[in-house]
């Protein structure tokens, strides 16, 4: 069953992409796949569930239903078809985690505004939120959240054209590179790469711009919205990832959970126990890669 009661709401989008921007303390980055340019092929979605470790899942039978709280305004991940059909990443998400859960008869999905999902959850209209929250100190005193099953990369951008001597990071030693100033990757480029020559930018236009007019070499940047920018009209296929992604907690926040109602923890270890089994099993990485076929890392 699907309940759709919202259109779009792109203020909750541009909200939500802030919230994994915020500067936290420094936590080094650590590499996440391999070079997906040079080979030609996405890199491989992290395994974020140790697939030795053997969760406790509790029995949920019990439950009369399952419903997921989502969104329609943040594509890929949540909004509506062509046909007006809730789609994305957590909609194929919560159907697979239903199914793990031999669920899927009471399995429910409904799409609300961002700004009325923590209440609705707190008011009992759903039992679990799946709409890429930003977990905060706030929330976490409201709710239960699962382990993440996305980590938001940052990545290096350059044109196409640009002849490096590498294929990674170390070829823009003492280049200009681009980022959005006061944001979590201007501070992860200076800490982690202070031989690059970073130049801060007001917001992501003029620094895409920057990077098209060849003003500087490359940008450091959010991987999912530079593969959406890349793929735009105003790119015009002039750029490509170099090296690998970057991950980083204490800068980008701690990825894409589930946030869960209630105090009880037996459904959100339920869900985790799904989440790890999707891992484990690979249909994780199959949705992602139904959405993301260029991949993020």
């Amino acid at each position: 069953m699907r309940v759709k009661v919202t259109s779009l709401d792109f203020a909750g989008l541009c909200r939500r992409i802030a919230a994994f921007a915020l500067v936290l303390p420094l936590l080094a980055p650590v590499p996440a796949g391999a070079q997906a340019e040079t080979a030609g092929q996405p890199a491989d979605l992290p395994v974020l569930f140790d697939a030795r470790e053997r969760l406790v899942r509790p029995d949920i039978s019990g439950m009369l239903r399952l419903r997921f709280l989502t969104t329609t305004d943040f594509p890929p991940f949540n909004f509506t078809d062509q046909a007006d059909r809730l789609s994305g990443f957590h909609i194929d998400l919560a159907r697979a985690i239903c199914e793990e859960l031999s669920m899927q008869a009471r399995c429910q999905i409904q799409a609300l505004p961002y700004e009325q999902l923590a209440d609705a959850l707190d008011a009992g209209q759903g039992e679990a939120v799946l709409a890429g929250v930003a977990v905060t100190p706030e929330l976490r005193k409201r709710f239960r959240f699962t382990r993440p099953y996305l980590l938001l990369p940052a990545r290096f951008l350059v044109a196409r054209d640009r002849k490096l001597a590498r294929p990674d990071a170390e070829s823009l030693f003492g280049r200009p590179v681009g980022v959005v100033e006061n944001t979590a990757h201007a501070a992860m480029l200076k800490a982690f790469f202070p031989d690059i020559r970073a130049v801060p930018f007001k917001d992501r236009d003029s620094l895409m711009q920057a990077l098209t007019d060849k003003r500087i070499d490359a940008v450091f940047a959010d991987a999912l919205q530079s593969s959406f920018w890349m793929q735009s009209p105003a790119a015009s296929n002039c750029c490509a990832f170099l090296g690998g992604a970057y991950l980083s907690e204490s800068h980008l926040g701690e990825g894409m959970t589930v946030m869960v109602a209630g105090k009880d923890q037996s459904l959100a270890a339920a869900l985790e126990s799904a989440l790890a089994m999707l891992s484990k099993n690979g249909r994780l990485e199959e949705i992602y890669l139904r959405y993301f076929p260029a991949g993020l890392y």
